[in-house]
C-alpha cells in the first residue's frame, strides 16, 4: 500500500439495524417513534463493537421490550442520506409474534410510544419512501428464503 493510498478516505457509514414481524395475518409490525414524525420498523443505530444482529436484538428489546429470537438477515440496504452521510442498513427476519408475546410488549415511552400491526398495502402511506421500498424487498425476500442487497431502497437484482 503506497502512502497516498494509506491516507486516503473511507466509508464510516452510520450503522443501524432493524427487525420485521408480523402477526398471523401476514401484517408487519411498525412502531410510532416520540421524536420524529411516521412509522418505523423497531431497530436504530448500533453501538460500537456491536454487531447488526446484536444491535438489533438490543433496540427490540429497548423499544417493544421483548426478546424473541432474531432470525436470517432479509436485506442488506447501502443508503446515504443527504444530511446524515452515508448509512448501512440491516433488515432481520423476526418471524411470526405469537400472542403471547405480542402481549408482553411494553413500549419505552421514550423512544417509541405506539405500535400497531399494518397491513401490507398500507406500508407505502405511513412509512418513508426510502423505509418503505426497503421493507418491501425484505418481504419479498423473506418470501423467496433469500437475502436482498439494495442501494437506497432499490433492489438490484443480488440475491444471496
Amino acid at each position: 500500500m503506497s502512502d497516498s493510498e494509506a491516507h486516503e478516505a473511507v466509508a464510516r457509514p452510520r450503522t443501524a439495524a432493524g427487525v420485521l414481524f408480523f402477526d398471523e395475518a401476514g401484517r408487519v409490525l411498525l412502531v410510532k417513534p416520540t421524536y420524529k414524525q411516521g412509522w418505523e420498523i423497531p431497530g436504530g443505530y448500533l453501538h460500537p463493537g456491536e454487531t447488526p444482529s446484536e444491535g438489533a436484538a438490543r433496540e427490540v428489546r429497548e423499544e417493544i421490550g421483548i426478546t424473541p429470537p432474531i432470525g436470517r438477515l432479509l436485506v442488506a440496504d447501502w443508503a446515504p442520506h443527504p444530511a446524515e452521510g452515508d448509512k448501512l442498513l440491516f433488515v432481520f427476519d423476526g418471524g411470526v409474534l405469537p400472542v403471547g408475546e405480542r402481549a408482553q410488549i411494553v413500549l419505552d415511552g421514550v423512544e417509541v410510544d405506539q405500535f400497531a400491526f399494518h397491513q401490507v398495502d398500507q406500508i407505502d402511506g405511513v412509512l418513508i419512501p426510502r423505509l418503505a421500498r426497503r421493507v418491501h424487498a425484505a418481504i419479498g425476500a423473506r418470501t423467496r428464503s433469500k437475502t436482498a442487497y439494495l442501494e437506497n431502497g432499490a433492489d438490484l437484482g443480488v440475491e444471496g
